[in-house]
C-alpha cells in the first residue's frame, strides 16, 4: 500500500511537468487582439508578448523588425500570426518553454538529397560558484541572465545549472559579502563554467544587510527563512562579549526562549525539541554550553546559518517547528589563514590549511573556557578543587577528486565539565561525524550522498569512600541520506531524495564502581528506524509567480528488544492498572507509524520591490524530549514514539508580505501564521520522570495551537543600520483526556510555558568614526506563565505542594539592553586586529527567571523571585585575523 502511494505521487509529479508542456502548446492557440492594419513586425511581436507569457529571441541579421506586415483579421491565434509573418521571409520558430526562437527555415531538399540534422535549440551552462580568495563554495549565490530575465541559485553545495537558447549573453553572479561579477558568455554548446567571486574589499563595511540579501528575499519562493552570516553573528552584542549563533537568532521575530540559563530556543510556539538543529548535516541533540549561556557552534568556523521557521522544505523532516541548518567553512584551498579571539571567558582559534592548492584543504577550530584555571589561583582548597569549563573542537577535510566529484569529512567534539569539590562531577557533550560525497552526473543533475554519525551523552559521577556512583544516559544515531537536484530548465527545478536514520536511545544506567562493580539500576534501551523519501518541484509561472510544492513520506519503526507494559483497556495508565508484559526480541517490530507530509508554497512578485508569499506545510515528529522542567537541562532524555506514546503532527499556514523602498535603504516585512499540533506531549502534575522505566504513566498527550503576527523593519545602508522586530503571538495547549488524571485545567486551553504575547527587539549599529563602531541590542517581552500553588499536605515526612490551574499567572515583563563598542585597528597585510568592549544588561535589570515557594509556611506570601543575571556584565575581547 505504501509503495502504491509513492508511485501515485510520482505519477502526479510527472503529470504536472507534462501539464506545463501542454500549457506552452495551448499558448500558441491563444487569440491575439490586434488591429488589421499595416504595422511593423516588431509591434506585432510586442503585442503577442503583452497578451501572453511568451518571449521572442532572434537576430537582427535575419529579421528586420521595422519591416511592415498587414494581418487579415483581428482575432488570429499566435500560431497563425507567426505563419503570416515568418513564412514569406523564409523564417521559422522553435519553442523552448515560453521562449520562441526565430531562425532561418531549413530547406526541405538539397542537391545530394540528404537531410541536415537539426541544430540544438538550447544549451546548458553549469558549474560551481566559489570564493576567489579561499575556494569556499558559496551556498545560495545568484547566477543570472538579465537579458532573458532568467536565473538560478546555487544549491547547498555551490552547484548551479542554466539552460538557455544559443547566443551571446552577459552572465551575472552575486553573493552576500562579495563583489558582483559580470562575465561574457558565448553559449554555442554545453559548457562548464566555474565562477569565482572576489570578497568585498571594503575594509570597514557600513552595511551588514546587503542589496543581494534584499534581492534574494524578493526573488526566492521560500518564506519564513532567516539567513545570518558570520559577520552578523560576531557583531551582535552578547553575554560577556562571546559572539553566539543562538543569541543572534533570538534577535529575530518569532524566536524566543524562556530566559537566561535556558537551553535551546523556541520558534513560533514550538518546544525546544521541535527544532531540527544540523551542524554540517549532522543532528545536534543538545545545542548549549554552560547550561544555556552559550551554544556549541564556534562562530569563527561558521560559514552560514539558515533558520526555516515555517516553510520547511521537503528535504528536511523529523521536527515540527523549525530547521536550523549550519554549515562550517570548508577550509581555504588557496592560502593558509587563521582567525582567533581572546576574551574574559574563553579563547578561540580557527586555522585553514591548503594541503594541495586548489585541490584539498583542512579546517581546524577550537575553543575553551578557563574559569577552572582561575579557580587554581585561589587560596581555598575547596575552590581549587572546583571545575567549571567547556571545550569544543571542529575539523573539516575537503578534497576535490576531479571536476565531477568532491569529498568532505567533517567532525565535532565538545564537552561541558562541572565539578564541585570532588562531591559531584557532571559532564555532557556532543560528537558528530559527516562523510559527504558531491557528484555531478551531468550539467543538470547533481547529487549529495552523506553518511552521518551523531551522539549526545551525559555522565553524573558521585564519589564515595568505597567507590564511584556513575549515572550515564544519551542518544546515538546513524544516518544515510542521498539528495538530488535536477535543474530541468530555468523554470523547473526538481529536488528529490531518500533518508534513513537508525536511533539508539540510552535512557539511563546507574553503575557503582569500586573494589567490585555492579549495576544498580538501568532503564531499558530503545531502538528505532526512521525512513523517508521526498520530492519537491519549483515551477515559475510567468514573470511574477513561483509555485513550490512537494511531498515527503516518512515511516517510523520501533524495534526490540524491549518489554512493553500492558494496561487494562478503558482505564488510565498507572501502576494499579497493569495487566502484564509483552516481550519483543532483538530487532523485532514493536509498532510502526507512517504518513505523508505535503508542502505547498506560492510567491507572487507584485512589483520589482514587493512580493506576497503563502505557505502550507505538514510535519511529523517521532522522537520526544522528556522533561517536566520549564528549561532544558542536560539530564533530559530523548524517547522514541511507541506503543503508549504517539508521534506528534503539525499543520502550519503562513502568509507574508515583503517590501523594499527608498532605493533599497529600507525593507519592511509582515508575516502571519497559524499552527495546529496534534498529540503534543505533556506531563501530569507532580510527575517523576527521572530514571522512570515506564514514563507513559506520567505523560499525557493533547493538542496545541500557536498563532501570531511578525513585523520587521530593516535599514540597510548608511552609517546607521539594523532592524526593529515586533511579534504578537499566542501559544496554547489543551489536554482533555478520558479520565480526570489525564486532564489539565479541566480540558480547557492554557498558555504554554514559553508563551509570550508581546515581543519587541531592536538591533542597531552605528559607525561613529572610520574605525569605531557602536552597537545596541534591546529586547522586551511579556513575562512567561507560571503555576501558582494552592494547597499543601504531608506525605510521611515530606511536604507536598499542590498547584492551581496550570500557567494562569505570569512573571514580570522581561527587558534588557546590551551595548558594544568595536575599534578596528589599521592592521597590516598579514595581520588585522580589533578590540570589542561590551556591556550586557546595561541598566542592571533584575529579570525574574522563576519563582520559588516555601513549603512550610503560607505558600503565596513566601514566594522568592530568582534572577540569574541581575547586574551589569562588562567584557572586553580582542579579535585577530592573519
Amino acid at each position: 500500500m505504501y509503495q502504491s502511494r509513492l508511485f501515485l505521487f510520482l505519477i502526479v509529479l510527472w503529470g504536472s511537468l507534462q501539464e506545463t508542456k501542454a500549457q506552452n502548446t495551448n499558448t500558441l492557440k491563444q487569440q491575439i487582439q490586434i488591429k488589421p492594419t499595416t504595422q511593423a513586425i516588431g509591434k506585432v511581436l510586442e503585442a503577442i508578448e503583452q497578451q501572453t507569457q511568451l518571449k521572442f529571441s532572434y537576430s537582427n541579421a535575419i529579421l528586420d523588425i521595422k519591416q511592415t506586415v498587414r494581418l487579415p483579421s483581428t482575432n488570429l491565434t499566435v500560431r497563425a500570426i507567426l505563419e503570416q509573418i515568418l513564412t514569406p521571409l523564409k523564417l521559422q520558430y522553435l519553442q523552448r518553454g515560453k521562449l520562441l526562437i526565430i531562425q532561418k527555415a531549413k530547406d526541405k531538399t538539397s542537391n545530394n538529397d540528404t537531410t541536415e540534422p537539426p541544430k540544438p535549440t538550447s544549451f546548458t551552462v553549469s558549474g560551481i560558484v566559489k570564493s576567489s580568495i579561499d575556494g569556499e563554495v558559496l551556498i545560495g549565490a545568484t547566477v543570472y541572465i538579465s537579458a532573458l530575465n532568467k536565473g538560478v541559485y546555487t544549491n547547498a553545495y555551490g552547484f548551479y545549472s542554466l539552460t538557455l537558447p544559443p547566443g551571446k549573453y552577459l552572465l551575472q553572479s552575486s553573493y552576500i559579502g562579495f563583489q558582483n561579477q559580470r562575465k561574457p558568455l558565448h553559449l554555442n554548446a554545453d559548457q562548464t563554467l566555474n565562477l569565482e567571486l572576489a570578497n568585498d574589499t571594503t575594509e570597514l563595511k557600513e552595511v551588514v544587510i546587503t542589496d543581494d540579501l534584499l534581492e534574494d528575499e524578493l526573488t526566492r519562493s521560500e518564506m519564513s527563512l532567516d539567513i545570518l552570516n558570520g559577520e552578523q553573528i560576531k557583531n551582535t552584542p552578547a553575554f560577556l562579549g562571546e559572539a553566539d549563533v543562538i543569541q543572534s537568532l533570538l534577535t529575530l521575530p518569532g524566536v524566543s526562549n524562556v530566559g537566561e540559563l535556558s537551553g535551546g530556543f523556541n520558534v513560533r510556539g514550538g518546544n525546544v525539541d521541535q527544532n531540527l538543529i544540523l551542524m554540517d548535516e549532522a543532528p545536534v541533540y543538545n545545542s548549549t554550553h554552560l547550561l544555556g549561556f552559550f551554544s556549541v557552534f564556534n562562530p569563527l568556523s561558521v560559514k552560514d546559518v539558515k533558520l526555516y521557521k515555517g516553510a520547511i522544505p521537503a528535504r528536511y523532516g523529523g521536527r515540527l517547528s523549525s530547521v536550523l541548518d549550519i554549515h562550517h567553512k570548508d577550509g581555504s584551498l588557496k592560502r593558509f589563514k587563521g582567525e582567533g579571539e581572546a576574551g574574559l571567558v574563553s579563547v578561540k582559534l580557527s586555522l585553514e590549511v591548503p594541503l594541495v592548492k586548489d585541490r584539498s584543504s583542512l579546517l581546524v577550530a577550537g575553543r575553551r573556557t578557563f574559569a577552572d584555571l582561575m579557580f587554581k589561583l585561589s587560596q581555598d582548597e575547596d575552590v581549587r578543587n572546583n571545575r567549571f569549563f567547556f571545550y569544543d573542537f571542529n575539523t573539516k577535510f575537503n578534497y576535490k577528486i576531479n571536476d565531477k566529484n568532491r569529498l568532505y569529512i567533517s567532525g565535532y567534539f565538545g564537552r561541558d565539565v562541572v565539578g564541585i569539590n570532588n562531591i559531584i562531577n557532571f559532564s555532557w557533550g556532543n560528537a558528530t561525524t559527516t562523510l559527504r560525497w558531491n557528484h555531478i552526473y551531468n550539467n543538470k543533475l547533481f547529487s549529495n550522498t552523506s553518511l552521518i554519525f551523531s551522539d549526545y551523552n551525559y555522565s553524573l559521577k558521585i564519589p564515595s569512600p568505597t567507590g564511584v556512583l556513575d549515572w550515564r544516559a544519551g542518544i546515538t544515531n546513524y544516518q544515510f541520506k542521498n539528495d538530488f537536484t535536477w535543474f530541468i530548465n530555468p523554470e523547473n527545478t526538481l529536488d528529490f531524495g531518500v533518508n534513513a536514520i537508525y536511533y539508539d536511545f540510552q535512557p539511563g544506567n546507574v553503575v557503582f564502581s569500586g573494589n567490585t562493580s555492579f549495576n544498580i539500576f538501568s532503564v531499558a534501551k530503545e531502538k528505532a528506524l526512521e525512513a523517508a523519501v521526498y520530492a519537491s518541484h519549483t515551477l515559475e509561472l510567468g514573470k511574477s509567480i513561483t509555485l513550490n510544492y512537494g511531498l515527503r513520506y516518512t515511516h517510523f519503526f520501533k524495534l526490540g528488544p524491549q518489554e512493553i507494559r500492558l494496561y487494562q483497556p478503558n482505564q488510565p495508565r498507572n501502576n494499579e492498572t497493569v495487566t502484564g508484559f509483552r516481550a519483543f526480541g532483538n530487532n523485532e517490530l514493536i509498532i510502526d507509524y507512517y504518513g505523508l507530509e505535503p508542502r505547498l508554497g506560492l510567491s507572487w512578485k507584485a512589483s520589482k520591490n514587493q512580493v506576497v508569499k503563502f505557505n502550507y506545510s505538514r510535519n511529523r515528529q517521532y522522537i520526544h524530549l522528556i522533561s517536566n522542567t520549564t528549561v532544558r537541562i542536560p539530564t533530559d532524555i530523548w524517547k522514541a514514539s511507541g506503543t503508549h506514546i504517539r508521534p506528534m503532527t503539525s499543520d502550519q499556514v503562513s502568509l507574508g508580505y515583503f517590501l523594499s523602498f527608498a532605493k533599497k535603504q529600507y525593507a519592511f516585512s509582515v508575516e502571519t501564521y497559524y499552527k495546529r499540533i496534534v498529540d503534543l506531549l505533556e506531563y501530569k502534575s507532580g510527575s517523576d520522570l527521572l530514571l522512570n522505566e515506564f514514563p507513559e504513566t506520567e505523560l499525557i498527550q493533547g493538542d496545541g495551537r500557536a498563532y501570531g503576527l511578525e513585523l520587521s523593519l530593516r535599514k540597510n545602508k548608511g552609517r546607521l543600520y539594523g532592524w526593529i522586530n515586533y511579534t504578537l503571538a499566542r501559544t496554547e495547549r489543551r489536554v482533555n483526556g478520558a479520565f480526570p488524571e489525564e486532564k489539565i485545567n479541566n480540558g480547557a486551553y492554557y498558555p504554554a510555558d514559553y508563551d509570550k504575547t508581546h515581543s519587541f527587539k531592536l538591533l542597531l549599529s552605528y559607525r561613529l568614526w572610520r574605525r569605531w563602531f557602536f552597537s545596541a541590542n534591546f529586547v522586551y517581552s511579556t513575562g512567561r506563565p507560571f503555576s501558582l500553588p494552592s494547597n499543601k499536605y504531608r506525605f510521611g515526612n515530606d511536604v507536598v505542594i499542590q498547584y492551581a490551574e496550570r500557567n494562569q499567572q505570569r512573571l514580570d515583563d522581561y527587558h534588557r539592553l546590551d551595548l558594544s563598542l568595536r575599534w578596528a585597528g589599521k592592521g597590516t597585510k598579514h595581520w588585522k586586529g580589533e578590540w570589542v568592549f561590551s556591556v550586557y544588561n546595561a541598566y542592571a535589570r533584575r529579570n525574574t527567571f522563576n519563582i520559588f515557594f516555601e513549603s512550610d509556611d503560607e505558600l503565596q506570601r513566601n514566594a522568592t523571585k530568582l534572577s540569574i543575571l541581575a547586574t551589569i556584565f562588562p567584557a572586553v575581547a580582542y579579535r585577530f585575523k592573519f
